[in-house]
């Protein structure tokens, strides 16, 4: 009996090595995307207790915000999407980022 730990996956046939490699790839996935979830939880609860302290702390929320939606847009819906884009391009260009 060795120490060494036995590699499973160099017994398994290729459909299996397969079907192990997306369960692994959706496990760390999900493992991703809940960390992502749990920081916005936090970004959000903290964007909440506390109240801009001017116009480009103001315009910082207004950018999260509208980037949330913009996500959620279908890809027919170029009006929306311009005029988001016509939005954070003004924000840039009056704090001076543009």
């Amino acid at each position: 009996m060795t120490d060494e730990p036995l590699d499973l996956d160099s017994h398994r046939g290729m459909s299996e090595k397969k079907a192990v490699d997306l369960r692994r790839a959706l496990a760390e996935a999900e493992s991703h995307a809940r960390e992502l979830r749990e920081r916005q939880a936090v970004l959000e609860a903290h964007l909440l207790a506390n109240a801009a302290d001017s116009w480009p702390e103001a315009a910082a929320k207004a950018r999260y915000l509208l980037n949330i939606y913009a996500a959620s847009l279908s890809e027919q819906d170029t009006r929306h999407r311009e005029l988001i884009a016509a939005v954070l391009a003004d924000f840039s260009r009056l704090s001076g980022e543009g």
